[in-house]
């Protein structure tokens, strides 16, 4: 597996594989072509349907420029290396200099078909959940022992940027109001989620309006392209800031403790992107919010020094009633559905670390066999409900405001 680095990376919003990924395959053809006076870019699959809401065809024309610069959206091609594929070309006085395909896999990863250089190197030789927890197991360690083991001297160090930056998101977005940009007219709501935290003395009432409002704190600075960490990816940023703030804030946890959160969290991330894909656009919502709640679920288990069962049942339980969650963006803005259910999943993975609190003992299903199921699935999920924008509420919603009109 690779580095957790890979998975938490610190950017703009609103898409890690409709705009940091083509930005970065960008970046790295006017870096391989410096000569280039033109580049023409084709958008293929969910990138073409849905990168006019993503703002992709901005993201690249940002990093290309002042080179001139064309971009095309083939949403016809159907034959494709993935959902998320783009060519990009350069040229020099009339000629093609260089050509690449390049696969946006998720979470601001990219791939170029027919040339693994571009892989990131293999840190964990251990490949799924069991044999990390065997590993774990022989030694007497923490899952974050595990990862503190594997990364490099500076990780902890990285672990307190991205933290930092995933705090600075929830105050950012508690202090914004008015309404997000894509023409939805969907106004910022953490503001006044945050605001009414006391007006029912229910402790569980508040809990479920500081939490959500964090998540939307988060969820909404993705969508106004403000700086965030892919956790695991833009669209699902707000889960896992919002129950770590929350319980950091509730019982007085350390940065430190956090970090370590943040370790184990991000390897179930990678777990599931190395199994299966973290992609909308391959397989769905539930590999973007299933897999946050999941990853979630795991760093409040680690938070509150669970076991190594106890840690994979709560990953387990968050991911499993994701399962066949569709990826359905209205106009293809990070709006609708996706802001509210960071929050709600920031809430069902209170409720998974509850559950692997006191039902581990009698579970039946694994964490891997999850992971296998939710790919399958995925594979399974008609391509209509896989970031098109083509079915669910993004076809219906848009049917019912032109009838409207």
């Amino acid at each position: 597996m690779k580095s957790v680095r890979n998975l938490y990376k610190i950017g703009i919003g609103p898409s890690s594989s409709h705009t940091m990924g083509p930005a970065f395959a960008a970046e790295k053809m006017l870096l391989g072509f410096p000569d280039t006076d033109r580049f023409e870019v084709i958008l293929y699959g969910s990138l073409a349907k849905t990168g006019k809401g993503h703002g992709t065809d901005r993201a690249i024309a940002d990093i290309l420029a002042p080179i001139d610069t064309e971009i095309i959206f083939d949403t016809e091609t159907e034959t494709l290396p993935h959902p998320n594929t783009l060519k990009i070309s350069a040229f020099k006085d009339g000629e093609l200099i260089g050509q690449k395909t390049f696969m946006s896999i998720g979470g601001g990863e990219i791939r170029v078909e027919g040339d693994e250089t571009y892989a990131p190197a293999e840190v964990y030789a251990e490949k799924n959940f069991t044999e990390i927890m065997d590993f774990c197991a022989a030694r007497n360690i923490r899952l974050s022992d595990y990862v503190f083991m594997h990364e490099d001297e500076d990780f902890e160090n990285y672990l307190s940027e991205v933290w930092q930056t995933m705090c600075d998101a929830i105050r950012q977005g508690l202090t914004h109001t008015g309404e997000l940009p894509g023409g939805l007219g969907v106004k910022r709501k953490a503001q006044k989620l945050y605001s009414q935290r006391h007006i029912d003395e229910s402790p569980q009432t508040r809990e479920n309006r500081v939490v959500c409002s964090y998540a939307f704190a988060v969820s909404e600075q993705n969508a106004d392209c403000g700086l965030i960490v892919t956790a695991p990816t833009c669209g699902a940023c707000g889960v896992l800031p919002a129950v770590l703030k929350y319980m950091q804030e509730k019982n007085g946890f350390s940065d430190k403790d956090i970090f370590r959160a943040l370790a184990v969290a991000g390897l179930v991330g990678n777990i599931v992107a190395t199994n299966a894909s973290i992609s909308g656009a391959e397989c769905g919502c539930q590999a973007e919010i299933g897999t946050a709640c999941s990853m979630a679920a795991a760093a409040l288990a680690e938070l509150f020094e669970m076991g190594l069962h106890q840690i994979e049942y709560a990953a387990e339980i968050a991911l499993e009633h994701h399962l066949g969650l569709t990826c359905d963006p209205v106009c293809g803005l990070v709006q609708i559905p996706c802001i509210e259910r960071n929050a709600v999943a920031a809430m069902r993975a209170i409720n998974a670390l509850s559950l692997a609190n006191f039902l581990s003992d009698s579970r039946k299903i694994s964490f891997d066999l999850v992971i296998k199921t939710m790919y399958q699935t995925g594979k399974d999920m008609s391509g209509l409900y896989r970031e098109t924008s083509e079915g669910g509420l993004a076809k219906l919603y848009v049917h019912k405001q032109n009838v409207n009109q």
